[in-house]
């Protein structure tokens, strides 16, 4: 899904085809993970689809869409348990839009602790308002409701 009547070039785009330094931690025909460049926690990834989808708004009860945040899930969660083998505690969401920085959906991997501690207010559900919801979440609003045969 492209952006239609974007003048400016996404930046998440530019990091899925490689064209940026960032560094990368994790990419495959689907998704491309990296670092946060403003880290709210101990650990703290991005994944993104390789594909320019704006926002969970733009995902569906589709096959797959499901597919695909659950991929984005898989890939958070091996990466924070490889590097974050001591932390107990990981959270994984999306900001809903008014409250996403960047019009590309990501997925925010954290290994807890917030630091400084503070930074979880930006990371709390604001109920119908929207703020951050949870992967699992947003996997039990977008699952197909006909069998998935995965």
């Amino acid at each position: 899904m492209a952006a239609a009547g974007s003048s400016s070039p996404c930046i998440f785009c530019q990091i899925a085809r490689f064209s940026t330094s960032t560094t990368l931690l994790h990419t495959d025909d689907r998704v491309v993970a990296f670092p946060d460049v403003n880290p709210s926690a101990f650990r703290h990834y991005l994944v993104i689809p390789a594909m320019h989808i704006p926002t969970i708004k733009d995902l569906r009860r589709r096959k797959e869409d499901y597919q695909l945040v659950r991929h984005m899930l898989d890939v958070g969660i091996s990466l924070l348990q490889k590097d974050a083998p001591e932390s107990k505690l990981f959270r994984f969401g999306f900001h809903q839009p008014p409250f996403n920085s960047v019009n590309h959906l990501h997925l925010h991997c954290f290994a807890l602790p917030f630091t400084p501690r503070w930074r979880d207010i930006k990371y709390i559900s604001l109920g119908p308002l929207g703020g951050f919801i949870e992967a699992e979440k947003l996997l039990e609003r977008i699952k197909p409701l006909t069998p998935l045969n995965l």
